[in-house]
């Protein structure tokens, strides 16, 4: 046998048998009974088609360590599903990888298939309380970002001091984070959600770190406008990490959910630092 195809060959196996003892460390920390049980079908699964290459290789190739303990810690912090989803479009076995094999193993090509229709309708299956509530978080993070960006941009001409401007900051985005918090239970309890209470703790949750991550930089450094530059760059960095996030785990458009939500955040922000600066001209006051 080539010694190109031995090699891709260990490589399917090792991925096999890592991933199978990733998917049975996620279900054992999984409270959740029925996805445990999801994450140990597909690890068994894993487990078959690790003996066929090992049928093939003749070898007992050990998992990759490492990878299994970074997966499952990142599941601990960015949620079951979003990774699962990550190795299911980048890590799973039915890649080039595979396509190479099949032309020496035609069963490579089947296996393939079988795997990445299997698993995809095993993780559809997936639920996962946080992405119940995604519509919560989008309401309370996107509220954030338009409101206390345009705020601080205004506050910048308006205000002259760093200290000033995040206490004014401060101020207004707690008092909108309960605000909205509250409107959102309203609005959830009106319309007869049981899950009208969590709904709005997400909500004022996304609301109060937002506020956090836009003024921290006011808090930080003297220059108004340095730090004016460094929370809009924050403002497009929280966008682009929450909609890969959302795109990743729901299967939706990432590049239209976020250029949508840079521009209106950044036009806003650039309307309202031209109010300030109008208002400020106009009443003459110096900063």
């Amino acid at each position: 046998m080539d010694n190109n195809i031995i090699k891709y060959a260990v490589s399917a196996q090792r991925t096999e048998i890592t991933e199978h003892f990733i998917y049975l460390k996620l279900a054992d920390r999984c409270k959740d009974e029925k996805n445990a049980k999801v994450l140990r079908t597909i690890g068994e699964q894993e487990l078959i088609h690790a003996q066929y290459w090992k049928s093939k290789t003749g070898l007992d190739i050990k998992p990759d360590n490492f990878k299994i303990i970074r997966t499952v810690f990142l599941a601990r912090i960015l949620g079951l599903t979003f990774v699962l989803k990550l190795m299911e479009k980048r890590e799973g076995t039915g890649s080039k990888l595979y396509s190479d094999l099949s032309t020496v193993f035609p069963e490579a090509g089947n296996l393939s298939e079988e795997e990445k229709v299997h698993e995809k309708e095993i993780l559809n299956m997936l639920d996962e309380e946080s992405l119940q509530y995604v519509g919560s978080i989008v309401l309370g993070l996107n509220d954030a970002l338009v409101e206390l960006t345009g705020a601080l941009a205004g506050f910048t001409l308006a205000l002259g001091d760093t200290k000033l401007i995040s206490l004014a900051g401060l101020v207004t985005g707690i008092s909108a984070a309960l605000s909205m918090a509250a409107s959102d239970y309203l609005s959830s309890k009106a319309e007869g959600d049981p899950r009208a209470k969590k709904s709005a703790v997400y909500t004022g949750i996304s609301y109060i770190i937002t506020v956090f991550l836009l003024i921290l930089p006011f808090l930080l450094i003297t220059s108004k406008y340095g730090a004016l530059a460094i929370t809009l760059t924050t403002a497009v960095f929280i966008i682009f990490c929450f909609n890969y996030y959302i795109s990743m785990a729901k299967d939706l458009s990432f590049k239209h959910r976020f250029l949508e939500m840079t521009c209106i955040s950044l036009g806003v922000a650039s309307f309202s630092f031209f109010v300030g600066f109008l208002l400020k001209t106009l009443m003459g006051i110096e900063s």
